[in-house]
């Protein structure tokens, strides 16, 4: 557990927000630093390395990680453009898990949360998060972090035999390490637009994508995000965090944005992203995700699908009928997935409509050897008979 907590703090995590103190750091005269070596395993930095290459072994074989060949070399490509002379040290990890996030481990290995690509609308608000992690990995944080890590658990033990004002000085300690971290998240942002700019990206689009988190994540909990994501209660400034990167980019005159080349990168994983976010059973924050690709995009029939499945599933006040509403929208765009037509089988049946027969009997044509193939195929009995009797 000890090792895993420590893993966490090595890594740089996309997701923390910045400092209200952001517009401080700049990046003027700021310059990529050259390849760096690898360093000697008797040093701190060595054995902090080889744990993270221990851990890049772990992921190789772990059964969460994407395998689709064509989506990996687009990530890594993108990476290498904004890692420029750095790229054939950075590797690139997509991982099946539904959560926004990303980190990049002083060896030079990122992980990428499938919850983040399901969250960014195009190629530039990718490239802002994953510029972020490189500037964690260029400025060495990660090795300050665990130095500085080092020195203050130090600082604790000996204050922590002081009584009562060991308890404060502890309180300064950690407030001190949170304030440290945050040098490091304010300097990562501004990195990251630099990069942004370098590789030819519209820097304008970073900041939308901490709005949009917000919003989710304030579908919850009472509209508190503090009470959902541990990182908006202890650093509640993600508004600010938008609006100093909005104004970071104020310079900025436009540039690429990516937005046909992301959806086409993601066609084959898109399904499974949606489903993945489905099972999360966070509601409330899907329906806002959901919303919002929507409004985007209303021809996605997959998007209305799942919108419509997840309104079937919290079964809330007028869900069914809107749920149903969704559902009809994806199939008169003649693009529907097969599953549109089990969900209206479902949502049929509950209300004993002859019509739950024809949609569980078009799906099982569309997905014969469908998992649920079987249990489906009871359905149909029950209603055959419900037929004979009344004729």
């Amino acid at each position: 557990m000890r090792r895993r907590r420590f893993i966490a703090a090595a890594c740089g995590a996309a997701a923390l927000p910045l400092s209200a103190r952001a517009a401080d750091f700049s990046t003027e005269g700021w310059a990529l630093p050259e390849r760096f070596s690898r360093p000697d395993v008797s040093t701190d930095e060595g054995g902090l390395w080889a744990m993270m290459d221990r851990e890049e072994a772990r992921i190789r074989r772990s059964p969460f990680l994407f395998k689709e060949a064509a989506l990996r070399e687009y990530l890594q490509g993108l990476v290498c453009k904004l890692a420029q002379g750095h790229c054939p040290d950075v590797r690139v990890y997509l991982m099946r898990t539904p959560f926004f996030n990303a980190s990049m481990a002083p060896n030079g290995a990122i992980q990428i949360w499938s919850g983040l690509l399901l969250r960014v609308h195009n190629e530039a608000q990718l490239a802002a998060v994953l510029g972020h992690e490189l500037g964690h990995y260029f400025q060495r944080h990660s090795l300050m972090r665990l130095r500085d890590i080092k020195d203050r658990a130090a600082v604790a033990s000996y204050i922590g035999l002081l009584g009562p004002v060991g308890l404060l000085g502890q309180l300064a300690v950690f407030a001190g390490a949170a304030g440290f971290s945050r040098d490091h998240e304010r300097e990562a942002d501004a990195i990251g637009l630099s990069l942004m700019r370098q590789a030819g990206y519209d820097m304008r689009e970073a900041s939308k994508i901490w709005v949009n988190l917000q919003a989710e994540l304030a579908a919850s909990f009472g509209g508190d995000p503090s009470k959902s994501n541990i990182m908006f209660a202890t650093h509640p400034q993600s508004k600010e965090r938008s609006e100093t990167l909005a104004r970071l980019a104020e310079s900025s005159e436009g540039g690429f944005v990516g937005e046909a080349e992301l959806a086409k990168a993601l066609q084959g994983v898109q399904y499974d992203l949606l489903e993945d976010e489905l099972g999360r059973g966070q509601y409330g924050q899907s329906l806002v995700l959901f919303d919002r690709k929507i409004a985007a995009k209303p021809q996605r029939s997959d998007f209305h699908y799942f919108r419509a499945e997840l309104r079937r599933l919290r079964a809330a006040e007028g869900d069914a009928q809107l749920a149903l509403n969704d559902l009809q929208t994806a199939i008169n765009s003649g693009q529907e997935p097969p599953q549109t037509y089990r969900s209206l089988g479902y949502l049929l049946r509950k209300q004993n409509s002859a019509g739950a027969r024809e949609a569980f009997a078009k799906y099982l044509e569309r997905l014969p050897q469908a998992p649920d193939a079987g249990l489906i195929r009871s359905y149909l009995e029950p209603i055959d008979a419900k037929d004979k009797e009344t004729s």
